[in-house]
């Protein structure tokens, strides 16, 4: 389970640590708030505020496929928080060390399909030794009245779907929800010590 949840710290330092300068219009402004929002709360260590701001249940859906329609609402809701509260402790005191070099960030005109959407955007990492542009893709989905960041992709590739094929699925596979919700609480039991604020 160590290795499995290694690696996703490492991609989303990548494609979390940015800052949100650019304004887009009032009519995008619903869209791209909770990109914002996760982001600076990330950056200032606001972790459940961060957390408020992702499509925990959309995530879910999309990791598990047709396993997660047949699991019981106890299950959804232990694993929505256990995911996030591993994906918290693993991912973001990445995302703060990767702060230290950016410059700034740049929102493209959000791509609106029905209640999904696209939000794109290029950070400006300015290392010392390197500078870098990088370009973001973030998912966002209407839950309700308000949107909620679901995924990201750093060249193409899907955060979730590297966690679901290299982590959740083979994890389910080997043990059904007992094995998958058992190795995710063993993990988070081990991260006890680091405290979401």
């Amino acid at each position: 389970m160590n290795a499995h949840f290694r690696s996703l710290s490492v991609l989303v330092a990548v494609t979390l640590a940015v800052p949100a300068f650019a304004a887009p219009n009032k009519a995008n402004d619903a869209i791209t708030k909770p990109v914002k929002t996760v982001v600076q709360s990330v950056r200032y260590e606001k972790d459940l505020k961060a957390l408020e701001n992702l499509g925990s249940d959309q995530q879910g859906a999309f990791l598990l496929g047709d396993d997660w329609t047949k699991a019981t609402d106890a299950q959804k809701k232990e694993f929505t928080q256990l995911f996030q509260s591993l994906f918290a402790k693993l991912a973001f005191p990445k995302v703060r060390e990767n702060f230290k070099n950016l410059d700034s960030i740049t929102y493209d005109e959000p791509q609106v399909t029905g209640d999904k959407a696209l939000v794109g955007s290029t950070i400006f990492i300015n290392h010392p030794l390197k500078k870098q542009e990088m370009k973001l893709k973030y998912s966002v989905e209407k839950v309700g009245a308000s949107w909620k960041v679901v995924d990201v992709s750093v060249l193409g590739d899907s955060m979730l779907t590297g966690i679901r094929d290299d982590q959740v699925r083979p994890l389910f596979k080997d043990g059904g929800w007992d094995g998958l919700l058992g190795a995710m609480r063993a993990k988070n039991n081990e991260l006890a010590s680091v405290k979401l604020k």
